[in-house]
């Protein structure tokens, strides 16, 4: 598996990861923090290391980091574990941060995620959110054996490959093709827009060439659907319209439903298989595809956000974090709040 390739033996990642309770089925370090990258991140040695926690059972872990480090969180602490794993499960994209925690004389932040919403995220790209960081060089920590997230991992690659093909023209380099896989999960990304370095991809992309190709040189080898020329570093693809319908039909389930959605015309109703034959033969088909990505992704990185008011504990109070939950559960028909004194109905 390419992610193996990757993993790290570093003794700080570990010393860090020994400070959090042990029952992680992955734990990955991403970024600047870990990776080299062009341009204005490229203060490696300063950067905040960013981790993803992924856990089995969210409750009995929170109740255990809880105890250890309490301060870690925000006004949600006063709530328990249930409440915490209801707004990491319910309000954006699966994941609950907690930022700005110094560990071992590092500025870390860290997710946590839930291992059957992340495998959700990986195969169908429900929001493609911690799936898209997994498209990119991470360093693994930690890794249980679990054969269905194995799986669902290297199905995140092979479909970021899929994707990225669907948007290039017949030949192109490896540079192309990692930066268009690279910002497969900045499509329609509003912080990319209002904040973030529009050049963030290729700054991620151009220091790390070899970590993309040991991540991905494997599944490029052994494509059908590509010539690759690993030394001149050029591949070519198949762009007929069979060719083209072969890779949608593979794409995750969720792309194909935001296609279908973006192409299907009022009244007709048309099954998802009809909509991408149509898409195959269309000049346009890259650009519809990008369409869909970026209806994944731009709910997703905005809902997200406005998490991280939550969790990052810059309410002014626990009546603002109390509004803010309110309306998102409510208007997704959730009840888990309700019976809580402080964020239940008043």
């Amino acid at each position: 598996m390419a992610l193996q390739a990757l993993q790290s033996s570093g003794v700080a990642f570990r010393k860090i990861l020994s400070h959090f309770p042990e029952e992680l089925s992955l734990a990955f370090a991403y970024g600047s923090g870990v990776y080299r990258q062009a341009g204005p991140s490229s203060d490696q040695k300063n950067a905040m290391l960013d981790f993803v926690f992924t856990v089995d059972d969210p409750v009995a872990w929170h109740s255990k980091n809880l105890k250890k480090n309490r301060n870690h969180y925000s006004f949600l602490r006063v709530l328990g574990p249930r409440i915490i794993t209801a707004v990491q499960d319910n309000y954006g994209a699966g994941v609950y941060y907690n930022p700005l925690i110094t560990c071992d004389g590092r500025l870390i932040k860290y997710g946590v995620i839930s291992t059957s919403v992340l495998i959700e995220d990986l195969v169908n790209w429900n929001n493609l959110y911690i799936a898209g960081r997994l498209q990119k060089p991470v360093k693994i920590v930690a890794m249980k054996e679990d054969m269905a997230l194995r799986s669902a991992l290297d199905q995140n690659l092979q479909s970021a490959v899929t994707a990225a093909f669907l948007m290039l023209p017949e030949s192109f380099s490896e540079e192309d093709l990692f930066t268009e896989i690279a910002g497969l999960s900045y499509s329609g990304d509003f912080r990319m827009v209002v904040g973030e370095d529009k050049a963030k991809v290729l700054n991620i992309v151009k220091p790390n060439m070899a970590h993309f190709r040991e991540l991905y040189g494997s599944i490029l080898q052994e494509s059908p659907q590509v010539v690759y020329k690993a030394q001149q570093g050029s591949l070519e693809i198949d762009k007929s319209p069979e060719g083209q319908f072969t890779q949608l039909m593979t794409l995750p389930k969720t792309l194909q439903q935001q296609i279908n959605h973006i192409m299907d015309p009022p009244g007709k109703n048309r099954d998802v298989e009809e909509t991408l034959f149509q898409v195959a033969h269309d000049p346009d088909c890259g650009d519809v595809v990008r369409l869909g990505l970026a209806a994944i992704v731009r709910p997703s990185s905005i809902r997200q956000s406005t998490k991280g008011v939550l969790t990052a504990g810059a309410c002014d109070s626990v009546a603002g974090g109390r509004r803010l939950i309110q309306a998102h559960l409510h208007h997704h028909g959730k009840t888990l709040l309700s019976t809580c004194p402080v964020l239940g109905p008043h």
